[in-house]
């Protein structure tokens, strides 16, 4: 049986042969789809016109984009995961973590000590911290990228997987991005994406990136954070990013 939305891509390209020519794939490749895959899905829309609901109604259909309470709250935790690691908290934002509500579960109580490690501290103090940490005089205390941890190296085979895999997903760096793909800051908001729905991904592409890219090495980064010695405030980030992947690491290996 057809795929209605490869249907129209093919016959909106004018046939297979033109559809893999623009996209950049083999004829033999689109004639083996029996729909289009969720990681070219954007690279059709380029290449045809065909709009993403079209070609994948099941990826994004009328709640993408939508994800329900608990996706929203993991969304929520890695983007303020990689804000915290991009860059040094201003008042603002030492302002917004300070009021921060925990509970009674274990990441619940990490939240609740960042928020009063984040409640009156000095922006100065934690700017200082943050540059210790990881940019330092060389190089800071820490390397917060996937390579270093896993190889011992900066930009080695690690990173070179992981940018095949999000180019895949049609997710490219932008050109004011100075920092790795692997930079743990950019994972955590590479994954607020995937499951808030800013760039297409069933939770198999979830899994695939966390458990390929994150898992062997982040949790580490993690808890290095929390005992690191330039650390005062990021010691409560560190416990939660611990927490939270230890959190992830467990729902991904859930069967389906």
């Amino acid at each position: 049986m057809s795929d209605p939305g490869l249907d129209e891509a093919i016959r909106a390209a004018g046939g297979i042969t033109e559809l893999a020519r623009r996209i950049g794939i083999s004829q033999p490749s689109v004639s083996n789809w029996s729909r289009v895959p969720a990681e070219r899905v954007l690279s059709v829309e380029a290449a045809t016109g065909v709009a993403r609901a079209q070609l994948r109604p099941d990826l994004y259909g009328e709640h993408f984009g939508q994800p329900d309470e608990a996706e929203a709250a993991r969304a929520r935790e890695y983007a303020f995961l990689a804000k915290l690691l991009a860059r040094a908290p201003d008042a603002a934002f030492l302002r917004q973590i300070a009021k921060l509500r925990g509970d009674t579960t274990p990441l619940g109580v990490t939240h609740a000590r960042l928020a009063q490690a984040a409640d009156g501290a000095s922006e100065e103090k934690i700017a200082r911290e943050f540059f210790d940490l990881f940019i330092g005089v060389g190089r800071g205390e820490l390397l917060p990228y996937g390579s270093y941890y896993l190889t011992g190296f900066l930009n080695e085979r690690p990173l070179a997987r992981l940018c095949e895999d999000l180019r895949a997903l049609g997710i490219e760096r932008v050109e004011t991005q100075c920092e790795p793909e692997d930079h743990a800051a950019i994972l955590c908001e590479v994954m607020a994406g995937l499951i808030g729905g800013q760039f297409a991904a069933a939770v198999d592409r979830q899994r695939q990136i966390f458990e390929k890219h994150l898992a062997p090495w982040i949790r580490h980064f993690f808890a290095d954070l929390a005992i690191a010695e330039a650390a005062d405030f990021y010691r409560h980030v560190g416990a939660v990013g611990d927490r939270f992947i230890e959190i992830e690491t467990e729902g991904f290996a859930l069967p389906e």
